[in-house]
């Protein structure tokens, strides 16, 4: 239980009692935890869908659900998404990776979050209230499931730091475990779409962590936390998709 603590203390901003292991590498052990995590995140976005559907407009609704979701995860995620934006504008690698240690927000990465922001925003919204719910309740899921798979698929790019922890603590087992929890999460709530939204949503983070890591020379923290808003983002216009076709 220890495992779920500490993921539960770095996912997310739920104040719990205890004491944790201070090694950096026993975020890696407990990464098997990490969709575990985001089925905690989806069970309180649908209770905040619940509750502003019914109180406001729907656009309205949808924006207050998405910024019950990012404050929930304190933007960990969209920190590492606007870092990894930051640093394409650099020459080569190690000029990428200097960029994005820099905690100043540029450009790219402020373009990059405001329309990924909207984007999901307007996703939730247009979603009819049983499909937003089980949505709500299996993305965030299956987008904490990816962080173990990526590590085992890519070198760190850097020597030394929370990723290159993280990573080393990280079982072979993580990354099978932490998809097929997602797996029957996504089954359970989305029956047989809920695969072609798990394999989306996955595919997706691969791919961009392929991307930034040939322009990285391997992955960082802020790539996985990255792929996690990739990821979440992929799911959510796979089942907006899905729903809009088969109206």
């Amino acid at each position: 239980m220890t495992g779920l603590v500490v993921a539960a203390r770095y996912l997310t901003i739920v104040p719990l009692p205890g004491e944790v292991p201070h090694r950096a590498d026993a975020l890696g052990r407990a990464a098997v935890w990490f969709p575990v995590i985001g089925l905690g995140v989806g069970a309180v976005l649908v209770v905040t869908a619940r509750v502003t559907e019914v109180l406001f407009p729907a656009l309205l609704a949808g924006l207050l659900t998405v910024t019950v979701w990012k404050l929930l995860t304190g933007g960990l995620h969209l920190d590492g998404l606007a870092d990894c934006l930051d640093g394409l504008a650099g020459r080569d690698p190690e000029h990428r990776l200097a960029i994005m240690r820099d905690s100043r927000i540029g450009a790219f990465g402020a373009i990059g979050l405001i329309l990924l922001l909207l984007i999901e925003i307007a996703a939730v919204a247009e979603l009819s209230t049983s499909t937003r719910v089980r949505s709500l309740l299996v993305v965030p899921v299956i987008a904490r499931a990816t962080p173990p798979l990526l590590v085992r698929l890519f070198p760190a790019a850097r020597s030394e730091g929370l990723g290159v922890a993280f990573g080393a603590g990280v079982s072979r087992w993580a990354a099978p475990v932490a998809l097929a929890i997602a797996l029957v999460v996504a089954l359970a709530a989305l029956r047989t779409v809920g695969v072609l939204v798990l394999a989306v949503s996955v595919v997706s983070a691969l791919v961009f962590a392929r991307f930034l890591a040939a322009r990285l020379s391997g992955i960082t923290g802020d790539v996985l936390g990255a792929a996690i808003e990739v990821a979440e983002l992929a799911a959510l216009l796979t089942v907006s998709a899905w729903a809009h076709l088969g109206r």
